[in-house]
């Protein structure tokens, strides 16, 4: 009989298996190795550029435009960089958007090494950024089911997202010391570098142990028809609308949480720092525990999460004092980082091959191209009521589309525990609306 004592150590170690189960596929790694290097540089630059326009304009309205102009390109074009994934080798696509990026901030460290800097051009090479986002963030999405495969794709998102989180505790103070020492400018340098990384790594993998994809036609529509196949199909159409709902009106934590630290609560940037950073503890813990569930991501976990983080960011608003502010900002960022992998996952797995990379870039206009109009909205709802107002009423329409979502659900029943190629939309016994 075996003792006791070994049951607890075998637990802990099937249960680390679990968490870190993708990085056995060798591509995985070795992308995820480039990753995390190229995450910390974009970290670094994400505290130096905000600085670099704040000196050259002593303007915050200067900052929320330049803000505003990284996230446009997604917002306008994000569904023809869908259509670049679906139709071209996503590992080349990525390598020129890896090339582009280190590019453009080696040029924006030029900028700052000769002097000649001025906001226009930090504005023009931010809006260059937006358009690369466009085409890379639905192509690099769709790859990592090209190297994992379906049954870890939860899996990899999540260690992915811990990796990106985790690198902004020590990207973020790195940059900050750099800053102040040296000034922007190497900043940028070291970033630019650091995409290097991700291209070395996707040059080492190997294309034959890829997990084979159907890639579409060169045909006229193309966009529309990637549009008009996430409208009809069920279990695509309806995570897509909570997305939109729950990105649109409660994810702007960046505008809102510096409006609650200084004016809510008397605080300072300190104070302001602290909630970040315990929202960025939250968030690296979630990705974990997420990479840890064996559980499939479907359309109503997705709603489950949106009444979680409704909830959870109701009370943030709601609560008089910093102490029970801290422990809630860190269940914040867990409950935030767990829906943004739920919905990418969901979106993902039902899917089809061809429709993938149009999907996934519907996604990115829901995610990121939301900021300009749902940042502006936040701002003013902060600045002319109050931070609070902005986080409650986002939190409330964030329960409202997680409730929603579950009563659709109760009316039609969705089977999505598996790719879109194999689940079933059934309403009366009746199986109808698949992808087609």
């Amino acid at each position: 009989m075996r003792p006791e004592g070994e049951a607890v150590p075998q637990m802990a170690d099937g249960q680390l298996r679990r968490t870190f189960k993708s990085l056995r596929v060798r591509n995985f790694r070795l992308f995820i190795g480039g990753q995390l290097l190229s995450t910390g540089g974009t970290w670094m630059q994400s505290v130096a550029q905000p600085f670099l326009v704040l000196q050259l304009t002593h303007s915050g309205v200067a900052l929320g435009f330049d803000t505003a102009l990284t996230f446009l390109p997604i917002l306008l074009v994000g569904a023809w960089g869908g259509l670049v994934a679906d139709r071209f080798d996503n590992r080349r696509v990525q390598i020129l958007t890896q090339a582009a990026y280190g590019s453009l901030a080696v040029a924006l460290w030029l900028l700052v090494l000769t002097g000649v800097v001025h906001v226009w051009m930090v504005y023009a090479l931010s809006f260059l950024t937006g358009c690369v986002t466009a085409v890379d963030m639905p192509t690099r999405q769709s790859f990592y089911l090209e190297m994992v495969g379906p049954e870890d794709l939860t899996n990899a998102m999540s260690l992915n997202t811990a990796t990106f989180t985790g690198s902004r505790i020590l990207g973020a103070a790195v940059g900050g010391l750099l800053i102040g020492a040296f000034g922007v400018g190497p900043v940028f340098l070291i970033n630019g570098i650091t995409y290097g990384a991700v291209i070395v790594a996707l040059l080492m993998i190997r294309p034959n142990e890829l997990r084979a994809r159907r890639r579409a036609e060169r045909k006229p529509g193309q966009v529309r028809e990637g549009i008009r196949y996430a409208w009809r199909t069920e279990r695509l159409r309806l995570p897509l609308l909570i997305m939109a709902v729950v990105f649109l009106f409660t994810y702007n934590f960046s505008v809102l949480l510096p409006l609650l630290a200084v004016r809510t609560f008397h605080g300072n940037a300190g104070t302001y720092g602290r909630l970040l950073s315990l929202f960025g503890v939250g968030s690296l813990f979630g990705a974990l525990f997420m990479a840890s569930r064996s559980a499939r991501a479907n359309v109503r976990n997705l709603a489950l999460l949106a009444v979680g983080v409704g909830a959870v960011t109701t009370a943030v608003a709601l609560v008089r004092s910093l102490a029970l502010e801290w422990p809630l900002m860190a269940l914040l960022g867990a409950a935030g980082i767990s829906f943004a992998i739920t919905a990418n996952s969901t979106l993902q797995l039902n899917s089809s091959d061809e429709m993938r990379g149009r999907v996934m870039a519907l996604y990115s206009v829901v995610f990121l191209g939301s900021t300009p109009i749902g940042g502006t909205l936040s701002g003013w709802v902060g600045q002319h009521l109050n931070a609070r107002v902005g986080l409650a009423g986002g939190g409330v329409i964030a329960v409202l589309a997680g409730l929603a979502g579950l009563a659709a659900l109760s009316m039609r029943v969705i089977r999505d525990d598996g790719p879109g190629e194999q689940g079933e939309l059934v309403e009366a016994g009746v199986a109808e609306g698949g992808p087609e």
